[in-house]
């Protein structure tokens, strides 16, 4: 079989598997003191600890701040801007995959001047536990444009979405990676992934081996192949079901997807879960229980 042929079936095999799988039930998540008549978004435990960081906006998904909460015996604290929290817009929290890093976006100020468009941002944690100063990505990671979204992957790579010049579309999928110089080289993701239209968020799973898609309203799929990333594939209708679905986060094992949907209704913005198969136990449960001891 020649490899365009083994690339065509392995595509038509991934988008068969993708409907199958969406067929799991996708219920709303909305755990005590975090779940509002506001918009919550874009979760990410801290796998250290276990706190919770998201981003609380406005009912118009507006006027974006990261919060945190922490996991206590009465159930999740009540919600508070992390140490390191700035003057401007913030959202996108993410860590890396030993707890010892954040990334976000901000339009923060930088010295002394208030921030014109959304950059990406790296906190780190000391040996005792303490965030230290946010330090601003480096150009060509940050561009005049816009960047969001920051999610580490292995072999280095850092994606990100953005609308910067030399892109396929209005705003694509980028990812960079540190070159031997110690400078940084990024990349476009390409047609597979990229199209003409918007591509906002990327989630590459643990492995690096597919990566869930936020773009024009709707969550793809795409994998990794000898070729490169083949071309995504829409979920299915129980995860896309109004075309307002933000902030994906695979759970440790990749079997499950936190997302945020606007309901349209009181809640505004809210939480879902999808499990991918069987009864996974996640997003952790608040307070947890003593004999699961479980960690997210």
């Amino acid at each position: 079989m020649s490899f365009s042929r083994r690339s065509s079936l392995l595509a038509i095999l991934v988008a068969w598997g993708l409907t199958q799988a969406t067929s799991a039930e996708v219920t709303p998540w909305k755990p005590a003191g975090i779940s509002s008549p506001l918009f919550e978004s874009h979760a990410a435990f801290d796998p250290k600890n276990g706190d919770l960081y998201f981003v609380r906006s406005s009912r118009a998904f507006q006027g974006w701040r990261i919060l945190v909460s922490r996991c206590t015996p009465e159930g999740w604290s009540e919600p508070k801007p992390p140490v390191f929290a700035g003057d401007g817009v913030e959202a996108d929290p993410y860590f890396s995959p030993d707890g010892g890093s954040l990334y976000f976006i901000s339009t923060r100020s930088r010295d002394g001047i208030k921030g014109k468009d959304l950059d990406i941002w790296r906190v780190d944690r000391g040996t005792d536990g303490v965030w230290g100063s946010p330090v601003r990505l480096p150009e060509p990671v940050n561009s005049p444009n816009a960047e969001w979204f920051p999610r580490p992957a292995p072999g280095g790579w850092l994606y990100f979405g953005s609308d910067r010049a030399g892109g396929l579309g209005r705003t694509d999928i980028w990812r960079a990676r540190t070159d031997s110089t110690g400078g940084w080289t990024v990349e476009n993701l390409g047609p597979a992934v990229n199209t003409a239209g918007d591509e906002y968020e990327p989630l590459p799973s643990a492995d690096g081996n597919r990566m869930i898609v936020m773009a024009d309203g709707s969550l793809y799929e795409t994998r990794k192949t000898e070729a490169g990333w083949s071309p995504r594939v829409k979920l299915g209708a129980e995860i896309n079901a109004n075309g307002s679905e933000i902030g994906a986060l695979f759970s440790p094992s990749g079997r499950s997807l936190l997302f945020s949907r606007d309901t349209k209704g009181a809640d505004s913005g809210e939480f879902f879960v999808w499990h991918e198969t069987g009864s996974e136990a996640w997003p952790p449960e608040c307070p947890r229980a003593k004999s699961a001891g479980r960690q997210p």
